[in-house]
């Protein structure tokens, strides 16, 4: 196992649509995109949305990062549309691994073209340098990654989507975007798999309030986050895939609510809502 703690960084916290502005200057206004970063020389990322084109400025800078996996969580417009941006790319020193979705490299070749379309890119998907390798293993078996372990599981959302566990170093980070708490089967499957982790991000699109009007939109509120995390043993609950409509002040009313909630029912726990650029230890 990786001898070093694995490092999640938020590169886009925000689901179904880029906000950027002064109203969501604190939690970030990028649509999702995560670095995991395993102690190791490999540089792993969740997702494509707009987040990944600063993150892999970062990483050209850094002239470190030869071997890039991409895990893709689903193919929706928001976890893919920052892909054309992404620099590294660009760059025939990468090898970029791909994996995740079966249908994730179907997605990311249409935010270039479709065969309906007439080019949504100035540049083609051939114009790629980085070696680019469809691997096709998380989403069938574990993925063993430099001593973690990667292993993934099916999550209610329309058109599908795929959760994440890395585990490694003897901790557990789990990564749920984009999933709906709904069913109680499926959510007692969700507890197993995130049973005592050390870090749970998870889909709070919706406040309570606003859950009953979404039915079947296939994001979760954060009650229903809560709940599924204190079921699993999880000691730290970070809230994610935050709404378009949330600015700043709502989603720190929403934090201030849920740390009273765990405090009220005496729960082992810590909660957040996710914030661009801020880096986890786990």
């Amino acid at each position: 196992m990786p001898e070093k703690a694995m490092k999640v960084t938020f590169w886009g916290t925000r689901g179904s649509i880029a906000v950027p502005g002064r109203d969501t200057a604190l939690y970030g206004g990028n649509t999702t995109c995560l670095q995991v970063e395993l102690g190791t020389e490999e540089t792993v990322i969740i997702d494509a949305g707009t987040g990944i084109r600063r993150l892999g400025e970062r990483l050209l800078k850094e002239n470190g990062h030869k071997s890039i996996h991409l895990l893709m969580t689903h193919v929706h417009w928001d976890h893919i549309i920052g892909f054309p941006f992404f620099g590294p790319a660009l760059s025939s020193e990468i090898d970029m691994y791909v994996d995740g979705h079966p249908r994730c490299m179907n997605g990311l070749k249409h935010t270039f073209d479709t065969p309906m379309g007439g080019g949504f890119f100035p540049i083609r998907l051939e114009d790629i340098r980085a070696r680019m390798t469809f691997l096709k293993t998380v989403s069938r078996k574990a993925l063993e990654l430099e001593g973690a372990v990667i292993d993934s599981m099916p999550l209610k959302h329309p058109q599908g989507s795929l959760g994440f566990r890395f585990r490694g170093g003897g901790r557990t980070f789990v990564f749920f975007t984009d999933n709906e708490l709904r069913d109680e089967k499926e959510v007692d499957r969700y507890v197993r798999f995130c049973e005592g982790a050390d870090l749970l991000i998870h889909d709070a699109q919706y406040t309570p309030e606003e859950i009953g009007t979404k039915q079947g939109w296939g994001h979760s509120d954060y009650e229903k986050a809560l709940d599924l995390a204190h079921k699993a043993g999880v000691r730290r609950l970070v809230l994610f895939h935050h709404d378009p409509g949330h600015s700043d002040a709502d989603l720190e009313g929403a934090e201030v609510l849920c740390r009273e909630a765990v405090s009220g029912r005496g729960w082992d726990m810590t909660v957040e809502a996710a914030r661009e650029d801020d880096t986890i230890v786990v």
